[in-house]
């Protein structure tokens, strides 16, 4: 990885964990705007739109590897296939409750209605959303590795296992 490539990696690695502080905030201070149902509309879309982002910038950061650029993207897949289907998984999750929050409380926001359902996703969603944050910090710092950036012995080895 030459100096170019480490700033650029720099930079969206700072700007991947920014949306996941984003993300953090969001999730955790959003009850806090029920009052207003226009503006936590807008913040669920910004905050769903944020989590397209981050997947993108993570698939950029695949794209970029020597590794996938020979064509040996089953080396990537097998060692970023968790957090990859966890970030499919969370951002449908996201949109799911968000959608079904703004419908139950669209038309009375102060209302503390809760489904047994609506209580499950909830439940579900931020359990995922902790789980993803994980893998999703652990995957932008591993892609940084030089291995993946280079021909080297580690590829070879790899190569031979499967």
């Amino acid at each position: 990885m030459n100096i170019s490539t480490s700033k650029q990696y720099s930079a969206i690695v700072i700007i991947q964990n920014l949306l996941l502080l984003f993300d953090v905030c969001v999730n955790s201070f959003s009850s806090f705007t029920r009052f207003y149902p226009v503006e936590l509309l807008s913040l669920y879309i910004i905050q769903d739109f944020c989590l397209i982002v981050a997947l993108t910038l993570l698939l950029v950061n695949f794209f970029a590897t020597y590794i996938f650029q020979t064509g040996l993207i089953q080396l990537l897949y097998v060692r970023f296939r968790t957090t990859l289907v966890l970030c499919v998984l969370y951002i449908i999750l996201s949109i799911i409750l968000h959608i079904w929050h703004m419908t139950i409380h669209w038309n009375y926001p102060l209302t503390h209605y809760w489904t047994r359902g609506f209580h499950c996703l909830y439940s579900i969603h931020r359990t995922v959303a902790v789980i993803y944050y994980y893998f999703y910090k652990r995957a932008s710092l591993r892609i940084g590795d030089p291995r993946f950036y280079e021909g080297s012995s580690w590829m070879e080895k790899q190569l031979n296992l499967t």
